[in-house]
Protein backbone atom coordinates (compact mmCIF):
# COMPACT_ATOMS: atom_id res chain seq x y z
CA UNK A 1 0.00 0.00 0.00
CA UNK A 2 2.74 1.94 1.15
CA UNK A 3 4.39 1.50 -2.56
CA UNK A 4 1.25 2.46 -4.43
CA UNK A 5 0.63 5.73 -2.46
CA UNK A 6 4.77 6.78 -3.08
CA UNK A 7 4.13 5.57 -6.82
CA UNK A 8 0.97 7.35 -7.25
CA UNK A 9 2.25 10.93 -5.59
CA UNK A 10 4.83 11.95 -8.65
CA UNK A 11 2.02 11.02 -11.78
CA UNK A 12 -0.66 13.55 -9.49
CA UNK A 13 2.00 16.22 -9.24
CA UNK A 14 3.03 15.80 -13.27
CA UNK A 15 -1.13 15.94 -13.59
CA UNK A 16 -1.42 18.79 -11.81
CA UNK A 17 1.61 20.40 -13.59
CA UNK A 18 0.34 19.43 -17.43
CA UNK A 19 -3.05 20.73 -15.77
CA UNK A 20 -1.48 24.27 -15.08
CA UNK A 21 1.14 24.77 -18.62
CA UNK A 22 -2.99 24.07 -20.29
CA UNK A 23 -4.62 26.82 -18.32
CA UNK A 24 -1.49 29.11 -19.07
CA UNK A 25 -1.46 27.86 -22.81
CA UNK A 26 -4.92 29.23 -23.19
CA UNK A 27 -4.80 32.71 -21.71
CA UNK A 28 -5.40 35.42 -23.74
CA UNK A 29 -2.37 36.96 -25.28
CA UNK A 30 -3.19 40.07 -23.14
CA UNK A 31 -2.80 37.66 -19.67
CA UNK A 32 0.10 36.31 -20.84
CA UNK A 33 1.91 39.91 -21.39
CA UNK A 34 0.59 40.88 -17.95
CA UNK A 35 2.01 37.74 -16.25
CA UNK A 36 5.35 38.05 -17.92
CA UNK A 37 5.27 41.58 -16.91
CA UNK A 38 4.35 41.25 -12.75
CA UNK A 39 7.12 38.44 -12.89
CA UNK A 40 9.59 41.33 -14.51
CA UNK A 41 8.08 43.74 -11.70
CA UNK A 42 8.70 41.00 -8.95
CA UNK A 43 12.57 40.18 -10.21
CA UNK A 44 13.23 43.94 -10.45
CA UNK A 45 11.73 44.35 -7.00
CA UNK A 46 13.89 41.70 -4.93
CA UNK A 47 17.26 42.35 -7.36
CA UNK A 48 16.66 45.38 -7.07
CA UNK A 49 20.28 46.01 -4.65
CA UNK A 50 22.07 44.88 -7.32
CA UNK A 51 21.00 46.34 -10.58
CA UNK A 52 20.14 49.91 -9.78
CA UNK A 53 22.65 52.21 -11.42
CA UNK A 54 22.91 54.72 -8.55
CA UNK A 55 22.38 54.96 -4.97
CA UNK A 56 18.56 56.21 -4.65
CA UNK A 57 19.11 57.90 -1.72
CA UNK A 58 22.48 59.89 -2.94
CA UNK A 59 22.04 63.66 -3.55
CA UNK A 60 23.61 65.90 -5.56
CA UNK A 61 22.21 69.17 -5.75
CA UNK A 62 24.90 69.94 -9.31
CA UNK A 63 22.26 67.45 -10.82
CA UNK A 64 18.98 68.69 -9.61
CA UNK A 65 16.18 68.25 -12.16
CA UNK A 66 18.02 66.91 -14.75
CA UNK A 67 15.96 65.39 -17.59
CA UNK A 68 15.78 61.92 -18.72
CA UNK A 69 18.42 61.20 -21.15
CA UNK A 70 16.37 60.07 -23.92
CA UNK A 71 14.82 63.65 -23.91
CA UNK A 72 16.40 66.92 -25.53
CA UNK A 73 18.76 67.88 -23.26
CA UNK A 74 18.39 65.37 -20.66
CA UNK A 75 21.38 63.71 -18.73
CA UNK A 76 23.24 61.33 -20.40
CA UNK A 77 23.44 58.76 -17.31
CA UNK A 78 20.60 58.94 -15.91
CA UNK A 79 17.60 57.25 -18.30
CA UNK A 80 14.65 58.24 -16.17
CA UNK A 81 16.17 61.80 -14.81
CA UNK A 82 16.69 63.10 -11.30
CA UNK A 83 14.34 65.02 -8.53
CA UNK A 84 14.85 67.79 -6.70
CA UNK A 85 17.50 66.60 -4.73
CA UNK A 86 19.39 65.21 -7.81
CA UNK A 87 18.54 61.68 -7.02
CA UNK A 88 18.55 59.00 -10.02
CA UNK A 89 14.64 58.49 -10.42
CA UNK A 90 15.51 55.50 -11.82
CA UNK A 91 17.23 53.79 -9.19
CA UNK A 92 14.52 55.44 -6.78
CA UNK A 93 11.79 54.16 -9.09
CA UNK A 94 13.28 50.41 -8.57
CA UNK A 95 13.74 50.45 -4.56
CA UNK A 96 10.39 52.19 -4.43
CA UNK A 97 8.85 49.27 -6.69
CA UNK A 98 10.52 47.06 -3.98
CA UNK A 99 9.20 48.90 -0.63
CA UNK A 100 5.52 49.35 -2.10
CA UNK A 101 5.05 45.51 -3.79
CA UNK A 102 7.08 44.27 -0.43
CA UNK A 103 4.63 45.82 1.97
CA UNK A 104 1.60 45.29 -0.56
CA UNK A 105 2.51 41.74 -0.38
CA UNK A 106 3.10 41.56 3.49
CA UNK A 107 -0.89 42.67 3.60
CA UNK A 108 -2.06 40.90 1.18
CA UNK A 109 -0.43 37.83 3.34
CA UNK A 110 -1.40 38.97 6.60
CA UNK A 111 -5.24 39.62 5.30
CA UNK A 112 -5.63 36.44 3.89
CA UNK A 113 -4.67 34.57 6.76
CA UNK A 114 -6.42 36.54 9.32
CA UNK A 115 -9.30 36.50 7.18
CA UNK A 116 -9.29 32.77 6.00
CA UNK A 117 -8.38 31.85 9.78
CA UNK A 118 -11.58 33.79 11.10
CA UNK A 119 -13.96 32.91 8.09
CA UNK A 120 -13.28 28.99 8.67
CA UNK A 121 -13.64 28.99 12.55
CA UNK A 122 -16.94 31.04 12.00
CA UNK A 123 -18.56 28.45 9.16
CA UNK A 124 -17.54 25.28 10.98
CA UNK A 125 -18.27 26.31 14.80
CA UNK A 126 -21.05 28.49 14.31
CA UNK A 127 -22.83 29.92 17.20
CA UNK A 128 -21.78 32.82 19.58
CA UNK A 129 -17.94 33.09 17.28
CA UNK A 130 -20.06 33.19 14.36
CA UNK A 131 -22.20 36.04 15.29
CA UNK A 132 -18.99 38.19 16.54
CA UNK A 133 -16.81 37.21 13.48
CA UNK A 134 -19.68 38.52 11.50
CA UNK A 135 -19.99 41.44 13.82
CA UNK A 136 -16.44 42.50 13.23
CA UNK A 137 -17.25 42.40 9.46
CA UNK A 138 -19.91 44.66 9.84
CA UNK A 139 -18.03 46.97 11.63
CA UNK A 140 -14.96 46.98 9.45
CA UNK A 141 -17.62 47.45 6.46
CA UNK A 142 -19.33 50.16 7.68
CA UNK A 143 -16.27 52.11 9.26
CA UNK A 144 -14.43 54.04 6.64
CA UNK A 145 -10.87 52.04 6.64
CA UNK A 146 -8.84 55.04 5.88
CA UNK A 147 -9.86 56.84 8.59
CA UNK A 148 -9.59 53.77 11.03
CA UNK A 149 -6.20 54.15 9.46
CA UNK A 150 -5.42 58.15 10.22
CA UNK A 151 -6.31 57.41 13.89
CA UNK A 152 -3.97 54.59 14.29
CA UNK A 153 -1.38 56.49 13.12
CA UNK A 154 -2.43 59.25 14.72
CA UNK A 155 -2.00 56.67 17.96
CA UNK A 156 1.03 54.47 17.59
CA UNK A 157 2.48 56.74 14.76
CA UNK A 158 4.59 55.68 11.64
CA UNK A 159 6.91 52.91 12.27
CA UNK A 160 6.77 50.41 9.29
CA UNK A 161 5.31 47.87 11.41
CA UNK A 162 2.65 50.00 12.01
CA UNK A 163 1.74 50.32 8.61
CA UNK A 164 2.45 46.75 8.34
CA UNK A 165 -0.29 46.10 11.03
CA UNK A 166 -2.42 48.22 8.99
CA UNK A 167 -2.19 46.93 5.69
CA UNK A 168 -2.57 43.38 7.17
CA UNK A 169 -5.69 44.26 8.70
CA UNK A 170 -7.44 45.85 4.93
CA UNK A 171 -9.44 43.73 3.41
CA UNK A 172 -9.56 40.48 5.65
CA UNK A 173 -13.12 40.93 5.99
CA UNK A 174 -13.84 40.10 2.53
CA UNK A 175 -11.85 37.20 3.31
CA UNK A 176 -13.84 36.18 6.43
CA UNK A 177 -17.33 36.11 3.85
CA UNK A 178 -16.05 34.62 1.66
CA UNK A 179 -14.59 31.72 3.28
CA UNK A 180 -17.06 31.16 6.00
CA UNK A 181 -19.81 31.29 3.16
CA UNK A 182 -17.90 28.50 1.14
CA UNK A 183 -17.18 26.56 4.94
CA UNK A 184 -21.19 26.72 5.51
CA UNK A 185 -21.64 24.92 1.84
CA UNK A 186 -18.59 22.32 2.33
CA UNK A 187 -19.36 20.91 5.56
CA UNK A 188 -22.53 19.19 4.45
CA UNK A 189 -20.77 17.54 1.65
CA UNK A 190 -20.43 13.67 1.75
CA UNK A 191 -16.45 13.70 1.48
CA UNK A 192 -16.94 15.73 4.91
CA UNK A 193 -19.20 13.44 6.43
CA UNK A 194 -17.01 10.07 5.68
CA UNK A 195 -13.76 12.11 7.10
CA UNK A 196 -15.67 12.81 10.26
CA UNK A 197 -17.07 9.22 10.01
CA UNK A 198 -13.44 7.87 10.11
CA UNK A 199 -12.56 9.33 13.27
CA UNK A 200 -11.21 13.10 11.78
CA UNK A 201 -10.99 15.98 14.22
CA UNK A 202 -12.43 19.19 13.02
CA UNK A 203 -9.05 20.76 12.54
CA UNK A 204 -7.85 17.80 10.39
CA UNK A 205 -11.32 17.96 8.35
CA UNK A 206 -10.84 21.27 7.85
CA UNK A 207 -6.70 21.50 7.00
CA UNK A 208 -7.39 18.04 4.67
CA UNK A 209 -11.10 18.87 3.23
CA UNK A 210 -12.17 21.84 3.27
CA UNK A 211 -8.76 24.48 2.91
CA UNK A 212 -7.76 22.28 -0.16
CA UNK A 213 -11.34 23.43 -1.87
CA UNK A 214 -10.90 26.92 -1.29
CA UNK A 215 -7.33 26.92 -2.69
CA UNK A 216 -8.89 28.15 -6.17
CA UNK A 217 -11.06 30.88 -4.38
CA UNK A 218 -8.62 32.48 -1.94
CA UNK A 219 -6.02 32.66 -5.12
CA UNK A 220 -8.91 34.96 -6.86
CA UNK A 221 -9.13 36.81 -3.45
CA UNK A 222 -5.49 37.76 -3.29
CA UNK A 223 -5.20 38.31 -6.61
CA UNK A 224 -7.78 41.02 -6.64
CA UNK A 225 -7.27 42.45 -3.25
CA UNK A 226 -3.62 43.33 -3.93
CA UNK A 227 -3.83 46.18 -6.13
CA UNK A 228 -6.11 47.76 -3.05
CA UNK A 229 -3.53 47.05 -0.97
CA UNK A 230 -0.83 48.85 -3.17
CA UNK A 231 -3.11 51.84 -3.52
CA UNK A 232 -3.68 52.01 0.08
CA UNK A 233 0.17 52.05 1.05
CA UNK A 234 0.75 54.52 -1.94
CA UNK A 235 -2.66 56.88 0.03
CA UNK A 236 -0.90 56.68 2.70
CA UNK A 237 2.85 57.24 1.68
CA UNK A 238 1.72 60.12 -0.94
CA UNK A 239 -0.18 61.88 2.41
CA UNK A 240 2.91 61.40 4.63
CA UNK A 241 1.61 59.01 6.72
CA UNK A 242 3.29 55.57 5.24
CA UNK A 243 6.91 54.73 4.15
CA UNK A 244 8.68 57.98 5.71
CA UNK A 245 12.14 59.62 3.70
CA UNK A 246 14.45 59.02 2.82
CA UNK A 247 12.96 55.17 1.96
CA UNK A 248 11.74 55.61 -1.76
CA UNK A 249 7.98 53.81 -1.95
CA UNK A 250 6.06 54.70 -4.89
CA UNK A 251 3.57 56.98 -3.46
CA UNK A 252 6.44 58.85 -1.41
CA UNK A 253 7.84 59.42 -4.93
CA UNK A 254 4.55 61.24 -6.05
CA UNK A 255 4.40 63.36 -2.70
CA UNK A 256 7.33 64.26 -2.43
CA UNK A 257 7.64 65.49 -6.65
CA UNK A 258 4.46 66.63 -6.68
CA UNK A 259 5.52 70.86 -6.75
CA UNK A 260 7.77 70.01 -9.18
CA UNK A 261 5.42 68.88 -12.22
CA UNK A 262 5.37 71.98 -13.78
CA UNK A 263 8.91 72.02 -13.98
CA UNK A 264 10.27 68.07 -13.86
CA UNK A 265 6.76 66.52 -14.79
CA UNK A 266 9.23 62.99 -14.63
CA UNK A 267 9.66 63.20 -11.22
CA UNK A 268 6.10 62.60 -10.13
CA UNK A 269 4.40 60.84 -13.39
CA UNK A 270 6.99 57.99 -13.37
CA UNK A 271 5.95 56.53 -10.25
CA UNK A 272 2.03 57.22 -11.15
CA UNK A 273 2.36 55.35 -14.27
CA UNK A 274 4.34 52.49 -12.43
CA UNK A 275 1.27 52.34 -9.91
CA UNK A 276 -0.90 52.57 -12.53
CA UNK A 277 0.52 49.89 -14.88
CA UNK A 278 1.51 47.05 -11.89
CA UNK A 279 -2.14 47.63 -10.10
CA UNK A 280 -3.87 47.36 -14.29
CA UNK A 281 -1.92 44.25 -14.49
CA UNK A 282 -2.45 42.32 -11.70
CA UNK A 283 -6.19 42.97 -12.30
CA UNK A 284 -6.65 41.48 -15.32
CA UNK A 285 -4.78 38.35 -14.04
CA UNK A 286 -7.16 38.52 -11.40
CA UNK A 287 -9.95 38.87 -13.59
CA UNK A 288 -8.81 35.71 -15.80
CA UNK A 289 -8.09 33.50 -12.93
CA UNK A 290 -11.77 34.43 -11.46
CA UNK A 291 -13.40 33.10 -14.45
CA UNK A 292 -11.28 30.24 -15.45
CA UNK A 293 -12.19 29.08 -11.40
CA UNK A 294 -15.74 29.72 -11.95
CA UNK A 295 -15.50 27.98 -15.21
CA UNK A 296 -13.92 25.15 -13.47
CA UNK A 297 -16.22 24.91 -9.89
CA UNK A 298 -19.19 25.19 -12.84
CA UNK A 299 -17.77 22.02 -13.98
CA UNK A 300 -17.21 19.93 -10.81
CA UNK A 301 -13.34 19.73 -11.94
CA UNK A 302 -12.41 21.04 -8.69
CA UNK A 303 -14.24 18.61 -6.40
Amino acid sequence: MANKSAASTPSVLIHDRVQLSRILLSAPIVVKICIFGMLTVFALAFFAPWIVPFDPNKTSILNSLKAPSWTSGGHPEHLLGTDRLGRDMLSRLIYGLRVSIGLSVLGVVIGGLIGTALGILAGFVGGILDRIVSALVDIQIAIPFLLMTLVAIAALGTDIWVLIGLLGVAGWETYARVVRSQVIAIRSRPFVEAAYAGGATHMRVALREVLPNLVAILTVLLTLNFPAILLLEASLSFLGLGVQPPTPSLGRMVGDNRNDLALAWWTALTPVFLILIVTLMIQLIGDWLRDVFDSRLRDGRFQ
